[in-house]
């Protein structure tokens, strides 16, 4: 069976490590693909941009 597991961080750093943390459980050779997403959002009150890191990581059960 094919699963996926879904992860969104506001920092790369914290990404990173949670997808580590998941990835160190699963098998290699039960890895397919994983898919990583940046989008920026500019705060119209404050002069500040928000990022939201995602990714989502396919793999067999």
């Amino acid at each position: 069976m094919i699963k996926v597991k879904l992860f969104d961080q506001e920092h790369e750093k914290d990404l990173e490590v949670a997808m580590n943390r998941f990835l160190e459980k699963i098998e290699e050779k039960k890895l397919v693909d994983i898919k990583y997403n940046i989008a920026a959002i500019q705060e119209e009150e404050e002069d500040e941009q928000i990022y939201c890191f995602s990714a989502m990581v396919i793999y067999r059960a």
